[in-house]
Formats: C-alpha cells, structure tokens, sequence
C-alpha cells in the first residue's frame, strides 16, 4: 500500500513517519466507540441513556409499590395464588432484562456499516463514463442492477467512494453507508440496518409487551383494592396514587411502541424498509425482495446474522492529513488528481464490499439470495 507523502511543515522538516492505531481510533464517520471499539454508537449515543430512564423508573415504581403490595395481598390465601404471583412477578423482571438487553444490542453494534473505499473505483467502460463542466471524465451517477427480474438502481456515494448494494443509503448522522439502511433512531442512538433491525424490533415488541403488563396488573392492584375495602374504583385509585401515574404512562406509551410494533410487523411482512415506505418505493412497482409472508419472516429472524465487515480492534497506519478538496473531486477518474484525493486514512485501503464489485459482471446481494445480474450496456 502505497502512503501519501507527508505534507512539509513550515520549517522544512517533514512530520515522523505514520504510526499505527486502532482502527475506530482513525474512524472517518460520526460514531462514538467505547471499551475499546468493542461497542459502536452514532453521535446521538446519549440518548440512551435516556430511553434506559423511560423504561426503569416506571419499572422501579411498579416493583415498589404495586408488585410487591400484590404479593403481600395473597400472602394470606392459599399456596397456589403466592406461586401465580411469583412466577408473573418472575417473568416480569426478566421481560425487562431482556428488554435492557435487547436496547444493548440495538445500539451498541455494527449496524451493517461498508468500509469507505479508498479510491474511486475504475470505470467498467469507457463509453459508461460521464463528462462534467470542462470535460472531465466521471463516473455514472448510478448503475441499473437486475434482482428477480426487476431492474434496481444503486448510486455512488461521493463519501464513500464505492457504488452502494441494493438497500444501502448513507445516514447523514452517522455519516456511514449502512446495509438494508432502515432508518436512524435516535431513541437508541445509532442506525438501524441488516445487522441490528431483529434485535430493534424485538427491543420494541418487549417494550410493548411490558408496558402491557404493567398497565394490567394496575388495574389488578385497584381492584383488589375495590374488594378489600368495598369502595368504587375512584376511592381506590385514590389509595394507590402510583398505580395512577403508571397507568397513564403505560397508556401513552402503549399508543407509541404499540403502533411502531405493528408497523415494523407491516413491514416485515411485506419485506420493506422505513426508508423505503417512506419514500413509497414499490407504490407503483413490485417489490423485488418479497418472498411472501413467511419466506420474509423466516428472513428477518432465522437468517443468521452476516459479520461485520469492520474489524474496530485491528492495527491500521494512520496517514498525516491532507487538505480536503471538494466531494466532485470524488467522482473524477483516479488518473485526474490522484494525490490531492487520497485524503482518506490507512484503514480504507481494503477491498471494497465484495457485494458489489465494479468491475464484476455479476453481484450477489450480501446475504446471497437473490441473483443479481448487471444491465449490459
């Protein structure tokens, strides 16, 4: 691998040769790493910490002052009403340690990130290239692929210097080319993509699942106290002042992890993406990813999860740098300015995702289903 010269210091003396650091030390998106590069976040990474908020102060409250006056409720009744208790109030506390685990996983690992190419790829064609202002040659803007039988565009994207596969966009906050980019949440902090949407959705779904249950067992806990005391319902919610505030918390909150849980289930069964509903993709076309009801259910959770194909933790020469010049210099063939565009770090002189090679006449999608087979020209 070739490095660029590094740049003359005003005295003449040229800056010490490069050294060698991790690889999410030299990152070139917007991502915030911890541990070591063990956990990767988007640069909203704090808000977080408030989502773990929402879900454990309710918690807390529903443990202290419902949960546990349930249970000294039917401690006086027979053996089998404390065993029913014990076992809900069991799978509660591991509904929301799942749910704690669940968000972990959502935001805390590669989404389905493409490393950066360090170069433009080389025109396929010399009768693909483009001319731009003063006759400079470039590379198409986008390129027809064929999935199923359906022509696809994928586009070039000027940060990433690489053509993106079927699916991929790049998240302006994260700054990243993400696979099967679904969107970017900023509840969890990070983007939502092909590594990470099953365990999104699950997250979501257990949420619902325990605003469910606490909603519930609020109402169980207002009317044993209606038995106990023979009074109407508003004397006993009068009783239990938290039972109120947890029921109105569950409630609005149910209206928004319960609507997004049935949305994502839309999605999922009918094989489409946020960002693709949203821009209304297949309105007016079929979608070329449907493989019905169950086949795209079956994809989304019994698909193994493909590995990442960034090593954060791995040794890279970090280059000097070099003042940027503008995203159309990007597009420009490697034989125009070759120096002045290799601004990128060390860490991108790798192959460019094998899902999509340039100069291949076939591309297979990254999870190797569907054939994907380029347009001649």
């Amino acid at each position: 691998m070739d490095a660029v010269a590094p740049p003359e210091s005003h005295g003449g003396a040229v800056e010490s040769a490069a050294e060698m650091v991790r690889t999410y030390k030299a990152w070139e998106g917007s991502n915030i790493f911890c541990l070591g590069g063990r956990f990767i976040f988007g640069p909203d990474a704090r808000s977080v910490l408030l989502t773990i908020a929402l879900i454990v102060a309710p918690a807390t409250i529903f443990c202290m002052f419902v949960a546990r006056k349930l249970m000294d409720d039917f401690s006086g009744d027979w053996g089998i009403a404390i065993m029913v208790v014990f076992i809900v109030f069991t799978l509660y506390l591991y509904l929301h340690f799942q749910d704690l685990m669940l968000l972990l996983l959502t935001s805390g690992r590669d989404p389905g990130i493409i490393p950066r190419n360090a170069h433009p790829p080389e025109p396929e064609h010399d009768n693909s290239m483009e001319f731009g202002p003063g006759q400079t040659p470039r590379l198409p803007r986008t390129k027809d692929v064929v999935i199923n039988g359906i022509t696809v565009k994928v586009k070039y994207c000027d940060t990433c210097m690489l053509y993106r596969p079927p699916r991929c966009s790049h998240c302006s906050i994260c700054d990243n080319c993400v696979e099967r980019f679904d969107h970017h949440c900023p509840w969890i902090g990070q983007c939502i993509g092909l590594r990470n949407y099953r365990f999104f959705f699950m997250f979501v779904f257990s949420t619902t699942l325990l605003c469910l249950y606490v909603h519930g067992f609020c109402w169980v806990y207002i009317k044993r106290i209606m038995d106990s005391e023979k009074s109407s319902i508003w004397k006993a919610m009068t009783k239990t002042p938290a039972s109120i505030v947890l029921l109105a918390y569950t409630f609005l909150a149910l209206w928004f992890v319960g609507g997004l849980s049935v949305f994502h289930l839309y999605l999922i069964s009918t094989n489409q993406s946020t960002y693709e509903n949203f821009r209304y993709q297949y309105s007016m076309r079929s979608n070329p990813y449907n493989k019905g009801i169950v086949g795209n259910f079956m994809e989304v959770f019994w698909r193994s999860i493909p590995a990442s194909k960034n090593n954060f933790r791995a040794k890279v020469q970090k280059k000097s740098v070099i003042p940027s010049h503008s995203m159309s210099a990007s597009f420009i063939s490697t034989n125009v300015g070759t120096a002045k565009g290799e601004q990128e770090k060390a860490m991108w002189d790798m192959p460019i995702n094998r899902a999509l090679a340039i100069g291949s006449s076939r591309i297979i999608l990254p999870d190797g289903d569907n054939n994907i087979t380029e347009n001649q020209q």
